[in-house]
């Protein structure tokens, strides 16, 4: 959401720009369907990382202690990217799968509707 100046000449610093981020990126992850994370959950990675390894070892990190993570089926997982149908490259890395800087990841879990299927 762009922001209006109170003061036409405003120009201000830009403290999240990827240049602040020690060679990492902001990427954004949301799990749908489990409102138990409200929001999408804010994370710096490495652009070079591989997606895959964003699967294996951050999403655990992240969203493992939900009930429904250990039943995830990951090759019927829909991906979405900013909005978008997602097919990622698991092998690829995230900068390769096109995840920018404040990238939006939705991930869906068929099947799979939160605590008793309460979405949360």
């Amino acid at each position: 959401m762009s922001t209006i100046a109170i003061t036409p000449d405003y120009h201000g610093e830009m403290k999240d720009s990827v240049e602040n981020f020690n060679g990492n990126q902001v990427l954004n992850i949301g799990w749908d369907q489990h409102m138990l994370f409200a929001a999408p959950i804010c994370i710096p990675v490495p652009p070079q990382m591989p997606f895959g390894a964003l699967v294996k070892e951050v999403l655990p990190s992240l969203y493992g202690a939900h009930p429904d993570f250990a039943k995830i089926q990951w090759d019927d997982v829909e991906w979405l990217s900013s909005g978008a149908a997602f097919k990622p490259d698991h092998a690829k890395s995230l900068a390769e799968n096109g995840l920018v800087h404040k990238a939006v990841l939705r991930f869906r879990t068929p099947g799979l509707t939160g605590i008793k299927g309460s979405y949360n």
